[in-house]
């Protein structure tokens, strides 16, 4: 499911409503950003042994953090819980549109790991840039790790 939802501030909603009353052009409206693209460190090896690096992943809702916690597998084993979860917001890998929680078992430990930091990183901080600093020069610089590879910008 793609979804964008509009949103303004309120002093956007009081410009365009003062602009309306007087006849002047509609509101000004941004965009909020509801899905992320990631490219995962190894791939999620499909049952014909294709493997899928590229994919999308959407912003959780409350009824995504809430639902697993209703899980049996969840409730046997709490370590489950992200394996639930990052199914339910992963919308594709690759040309696999069907993701489950079987498929998110059969990732790497590498890659789950790595979309679990993406998941926090859009779901609480809103972006998927990352502070780093060059070991070799002390350089601080932003990483997005939303995907490329190693050493490109």
């Amino acid at each position: 499911m793609r979804r964008s939802v509009q949103f303004q501030s309120p002093e956007q909603v009081e410009a365009g409503a003062a602009a309306e009353g007087r006849g002047g052009p509609a509101r000004q409206q941004e965009t909020l950003r509801t899905e992320f693209g990631f490219e995962l460190p190894r791939g999620y090896v499909d049952e014909s042994g294709t493997v899928h690096r590229t994919g999308l992943m959407r912003l959780a809702t409350a009824r995504d953090e809430l639902v697993p916690l209703r899980d049996d597998r969840v409730r046997e084993n709490s370590a489950y819980l992200s394996v639930v979860l990052i199914s339910r917001v992963v919308t594709r890998i690759g040309t696999v549109e069907d993701i489950h929680p079987g498929v998110i078992e059969d990732l790497f430990a590498s890659d789950l790991a790595f979309l679990q930091d993406f998941y926090r990183r859009i779901n609480a901080e809103g972006h998927t840039r990352a502070a780093v600093t060059c070991p070799s020069c002390d350089e601080e610089f932003a990483v997005n790790l939303a995907g490329g590879r190693l050493g490109e910008s």
